[in-house]
């Protein structure tokens, strides 16, 4: 093809189009903003693998983006820009990070391979998988494909979607179909030896009864463990291998949710009240009830289905006199009122239906398409016997509707069901069973009619609003933050200043990545990444501004807890997850201190302890299993276990949950086994999924990856 030979000689960096469907793309808000530093010659946004990164190199790709997008009259919002400038990130990685790794191995991509998994006998299953080149079953269409490539060379091809394609097929395309080969190089250059697929055999099949003791650690109050930071900085300096000197920030918040108050609530309901005499009085109830409703109502003031209607009114259209308003009613944060004008005949009935759907996929052997109809015809005789057509849709029901119980509301005669689903459904005389399958390209059907069909259109002018918070309410909030606030000045002032207000509760989020956009629950919650990674921002500091979100409505305070910089992992940064660590390294030497020689029965030594102290029984614990019952993951334990003899009994071992000491009742030995092929292939596969991550992870460890964005966004 022509337009093969075209884009050998163009270049550029496309957005993710396979899997935002071929010129549906991620759009963002303007890039441009009161950053002047962004411009400065000299600023750079990070550096990879020694490469710097300037500010306008890596500005200049997002703008690339942007003017594709605007070729698609595409105008950006704020959260999806940030999605835009981290795949233009994770490129340069590829491209200074990944790329070089891959020309010392040779791996490449001839011009032959790439035309091969565009338009020859290998698609890439990338294109296959694209909902553009998919036909209404969801199967790749070659014809759609070609048709589309057609299109591309043509002179009617739009250039922005010249652009797209011919930006993922010379950049997009390339860097996965490398990326696979060097995954598939790792996958392949993997072996397990007889010794480890031996190792597994016996993890997996020797068992051990045991019974044990356990003395938790939550049986000592954490109050009455003191840990200090020189007990922290050593352990932290004798396990410094288990964590990572990432640069990151911990905080503790406290958060002000903005609720609308009861007064809110009666304030707006009174409002309706208001509202509902002008709609009984309203020229045209239609256009007054549209232009009042702050909430968009689908056909309001039109003549639809019952189905159409809001689900409340639905319930109660039968009882109703024309021309009657009806409410206030208050619907979760919301309050409407509504107006009945009559109902009237249609040419096109509307039913409601459930089903149940056992896919087999017209092009399906027929041996597959009986099994799967005898197995619908089963289940059609076990709801015919009683059994409760809801559960079963959730038990066998293979698309969306099953979680509902098969329920597909109420739908009409127009096209919106395949026509054999839809025939069956509206020859149906009034409700219940339909007592035959349906089939349909889809597989097969057992349909209930849950509601007959009828000819009614209903016409109701319908007036919703949503319960906001007044001024006063959120001068109120505002009132009580900055009380709070003006008492914090440190760590300790805000948590006392916290404790004070029952109502309040101080929450946690440790090791914040400097790109962060989110904090726990919190949603677009940067601009507190972003007061937390200033320079000026100490451990200890206070946020001096009550900081504003959205969705929901909330006044945040915040103080920085912890502080970590790249290369060196700090005690401020895993404060809480090393405190934990040394207070049971404390309630361990206690508890064994306590347990004394371990002399005597398992029963009696618990008995001497205290009521903490638990024995407990175990039956077919097998190694690979890692877990202890009633316990949990108990690695050194179970290690520990399959080394005793019968009636043997171990010392107090130090755990993850507590102090343990193991008793083999029993011992089940794994038999010898000749061929130990399936366990070699288990542990191979699991290996498989962990070694390309590992290794992409140590290609950019070894690009010494520098990322300071959160200086500019």
């Amino acid at each position: 093809m022509a337009v093969i030979g075209k884009i050998r000689e163009k270049a550029g960096w496309a957005i993710g189009l396979i899997a935002l469907g071929l010129g549906l793309f991620i759009v963002g808000a303007d890039f441009f903003g009161p950053k002047s530093n962004l411009f400065s010659n000299d600023a750079e946004v990070g550096k990879i693998a020694g490469h710097g990164i300037s500010a306008k190199e890596f500005e200049a790709e997002v703008e690339q983006i942007k003017a594709t997008m605007a070729m698609q009259g595409q105008n950006p919002t704020e959260q999806q820009l940030q999605q835009i400038r981290e795949q233009v990130w994770q490129d340069m990685i590829f491209r200074y990070a990944y790329q070089p790794q891959f020309e010392k191995l040779g791996i490449g991509l001839s011009p032959e391979e790439r035309d091969d998994m565009i338009a020859g006998d290998n698609i890439h299953t990338s294109i296959k998988q694209t909902q553009v080149f998919q036909n209404a079953s969801g199967q790749f269409d070659r014809t759609m494909l070609d048709r589309y490539l057609d299109y591309i060379e043509s002179d009617s091809a739009r250039p922005q979607d010249k652009q797209l394609w011919e930006n993922f097929i010379v950049n997009q395309l390339p860097q996965m179909r490398m990326r696979e080969k060097y995954d598939n190089l790792l996958r392949t250059s993997l072996y397990v030896t007889q010794a480890e697929a031996q190792h597994e055999y016996e993890a997996q099949v020797a068992k051990v009864d045991a019974k044990y003791i356990y003395v938790p650690y939550y049986s000592i109050p954490d109050s009455t463990i003191k840990v200090s930071d020189d007990e922290l900085k050593t352990y932290l300096s004798d396990h410094k291998n288990q964590y990572k000197g990432d640069e990151t920030r911990s905080l503790k918040y406290v958060t002000f949710p903005i609720m609308p108050s009861a007064k809110d609530s009666a304030d707006l309901k009174s409002q309706l009240v208001d509202l509902a005499k002008q709609l009984a009085v309203a020229p045209n109830d239609s256009s007054f009830a549209i232009a009042e409703s702050e909430i968009e109502v689908p056909g309001n003031g039109s003549y639809q289905v019952i189905g159409a209607l809001p689900q409340e009114i639905q319930n109660t259209i039968s009882t109703l006199i024309p021309g009657s308003i009806n409410g206030p009613f208050q619907d979760g944060n919301e309050y409407y009122i509504f107006k009945y004008d009559g109902a009237k005949d249609d040419s096109i009935p509307s039913l409601r239906a459930s089903h149940i759907l056992f896919r087999a996929d017209k092009s399906a052997s027929d041996s597959v398409k009986a099994q799967v109809r005898k197995q619908a015809e089963d289940v059609l005789k076990q709801i015919k016997d009683g059994a409760s057509f809801e559960a079963l849709a959730q038990q066998y029901g293979s698309d969306g509707s099953a979680q509902q119980g098969g329920d597909l509301g109420w739908f009409s005669k127009n096209g919106q069901m395949v026509k054999p689903f839809e025939t069956a459904a509206f020859n149906f005389s009034g409700s219940g069973l339909l007592p035959s399958l349906v089939e349909t390209d889809f597989g097969y059907h057992i349909v209930k009619i849950t509601q007959p069909k009828t000819y009614k259109k209903y016409k109701v002018a319908v007036i919703r609003k949503s319960i906001l918070p007044s001024e006063a309410t959120r001068n109120e909030v505002y009132r009580k933050a900055s009380a709070i606030a003006s008492q914090a000045k440190d760590i300790a002032s805000f948590e006392e200043a916290v404790k004070k207000d029952p109502t309040l509760s101080a929450y946690t989020a440790d090791r914040i990545q400097p790109q962060a956009t989110s904090i726990n629950t919190l949603v677009n919650s940067r601009a507190i990444v972003q007061w937390a990674f200033k320079d000026d921002t100490k451990v200890g500091t206070v946020s001096s501004e009550l900081f504003e979100l959205d969705n929901p409505s909330q006044y945040v305070i915040t103080v920085l807890t912890g502080k970590s910089e790249k290369g060196s992992p700090s005690v401020d940064a895993y404060r809480a997850e090393l405190t934990n660590k040394v207070r049971n390294q404390k309630k361990a030497e206690q508890i064994v201190s306590k347990l004394g020689d371990l002399s005597g029965t398992l029963d009696a030594i618990a008995q001497k302890y205290g009521a903490q102290a638990q024995v407990l029984t175990g039956t077919d614990i097998t190694m690979g299993s890692n877990s202890l019952p009633s316990v949990g993951m108990e690695p050194a334990a179970l290690g520990k276990a399959f080394g005793l003899k019968v009636g043997q009994k171990s010392k107090a071992i130090k755990g993850e949950n507590g102090v343990i000491v193991m008793e083999v009742t029993k011992q089940t030995p794994a038999p010898q086994i000749a061929d130990y092929t399936q366990y070699k292939t288990q542990l191979k596969q699991n290996k498989s999924f962990s070694v390309t991550y590992l290794a992409g992870e140590a290609i950019k460890e070894d690009a010494d990856i520098e990322d300071l964005r959160y200086k500019f966004y």
